[in-house]
């Protein structure tokens, strides 16, 4: 059977899902699909490559209809957004900020926070701050959350991660001092 780069980067995220992270090779992928690895070097030329594509899938499935009109709300928006598309697979959290902070895949939750806080009225030099503000988040708070939630399912703990509401707690103390700096 031929495939195609969507073939092989939904398979990667059925691996990833599955199995983790750690599973994740060329080799496995490669045999999860039937074909040699060096066959998945026709789509993607890396495993770097392909974990940034499965970084864009994971933040491309995760994506839903935007209402939030003010500049704060819109940043609680797209914040919950990346939250939620990350815990949706396991490692997600991790694969997903690994892309980002190499430059790898697209910087589509990070752009459409740049110009919701541009909207805010920020000092230009505020805005990329807080933009990395947020990213470091999002992402710390949930490869945290998503951790503890795997290591509790494995009885490894037996305390519950903090979830959504500490998530908007943590956004709304930085907003708070946005809106202050801004007021």
């Amino acid at each position: 059977m031929r495939y195609h780069r969507g073939d092989v980067i939904d398979r990667a995220l059925a691996v990833l899902d599955e199995y983790g992270l750690e599973s994740l090779t060329m080799r496995r992928l490669a045999a999860e699909l039937g074909v040699q690895p060096s066959a998945l070097y026709h789509h993607v030329p890396n495993k770097q490559t392909l974990l940034a594509a499965v970084a864009d899938e994971i933040v491309r499935r995760g994506r839903r209809p935007h209402r939030a009109r003010r500049w704060d709300a819109r940043v609680v928006e797209i914040c919950t957004e990346l939250r939620d598309a990350m815990l949706a697979y396991r490692d997600g959290a991790e694969v997903v900020a690994t892309a980002h902070t190499f430059g790898l895949g697209e910087d589509e939750p990070a752009g459409r926070l740049r110009a919701a806080l541009a909207d805010g009225a920020l000092p230009a030099e505020l805005v990329d701050v807080a933009t990395r503000t947020f990213l470091h988040l999002v992402f710390g708070h949930t490869n945290e959350e998503q951790t503890a939630l795997q290591a509790a399912s494995a009885g490894a703990i037996d305390r519950e991660p903090g979830g959504h509401a500490d998530f908007e707690q943590s956004l709304d103390l930085v907003l708070d001092g946005l809106r202050a700096r801004t007021g």
